[in-house]
């Protein structure tokens, strides 16, 4: 005979585990180290240790096997460790906004762009700040679409095609890209104009390879491949730029700071984008109030961009 508990919680059948334990196992499933989990969290290997034999205790599973001096997630670990750090992250933001509602204040969730936060956003909070003090901005560095949603996530600063699914978007600029050298390197090279760039040291961003192949079918002749070194951040591009390792494509605004002090020259307008652009996505269906300030704010911001 089957006996069906109807208001029988999942927390009545068990204590949940303590927030250190979970930390601690999520910081080691991440590294497959306790070693590296302790230097991430400050703490002793062995409290690390610990931390995940008591969760492993409470839970009556085995998350982790030994391989040699090694530790790999076993099954079990594998599908806690899955959905763990993102259950930490809204357990994090919930906290967050219980206090900022303490403080009477309003706090907004904000996935950006790392490189545009470091470079362009960030500079600029202390505007938003002075006209907004009731508003507590959590900032946190996202590349890709996810569930804005699930995550609780107010708003995010979005590149590429006008797509992603359970938000809504709102264009906010395109991306004007520049072709760019430091000084050192265009006079090593004699470049007097965009063709001379391409027998020049190239940099190439990972996530789009074909944008100096688009550059020269612009400004000159030739096929093949155009050798150089590849990164995945224009950040590293940026200062790969101005130690004169190579000639890049930047967008105008990361580069502002290097433009006015003279570390890197602009020698011609870069490819236009094909089809994508930035874009400011909010969950969709939901009005927020501090969200349609912080977006009329930075769309008044990316007007003003030199």
């Amino acid at each position: 005979m089957i006996k069906i508990h109807e208001n029988q919680s999942m927390s009545q059948r068990f204590s949940l585990p303590s927030l250190a334990a979970l930390r601690a196992f999520e910081a080691a499933a991440r590294h497959e180290s306790y070693t590296r989990a302790a230097e991430e969290l400050g703490v002793t290997q062995g409290a690390v240790s610990r931390q995940v034999r008591d969760l492993e205790t409470a839970l009556g599973l085995a998350l982790f096997r030994r391989e040699g001096r090694a530790v790999r997630l076993s099954p079990a670990g594998q599908a806690l460790a899955g959905e763990l750090a993102g259950d930490l992250d809204r357990l994090t933001g919930t906290i967050a906004r219980a206090i900022a509602a303490g403080q009477h204040a309003t706090l907004l969730s904000i996935a950006v762009l790392p490189t545009f936060a470091a470079r362009w956003l960030i500079p600029r909070l202390p505007d938003f700040r002075a006209r907004h003090p009731g508003i507590e901005l959590d900032l946190t560095s996202r590349s890709d679409p996810f569930d804005l949603r699930r995550d609780r996530c107010d708003i995010a600063i979005h590149f590429g095609r006008p797509e992603w699914p359970g938000a809504q978007l709102r264009p906010l600029c395109p991306e004007d890209l520049v072709a760019v050298a430091a000084p050192a390197l265009i006079d090593r090279h004699a470049i007097a104009a965009p063709a001379d760039l391409l027998r020049a040291p190239l940099l190439h961003f990972a996530s789009r390879p074909h944008l100096w192949e688009r550059f020269r079918d612009a400004h000159a002749d030739g096929a093949g491949a155009l050798p150089g070194m590849r990164m995945d951040q224009f950040a590293m591009i940026i200062a790969a730029a101005c130690a004169g390792l190579g000639a890049a494509l930047l967008p105008t605004y990361l580069i502002e700071e290097e433009r006015i002090s003279g570390a890197l020259r602009v020698i011609a307008e870069g490819p236009r984008a094909e089809g994508e652009a930035y874009y400011l996505a909010s969950p969709l269906g939901t009005s927020n109030p501090a969200a349609a300030l912080f977006s009329n704010w930075i769309v008044r911001q990316v007007s003003r961009r030199v």
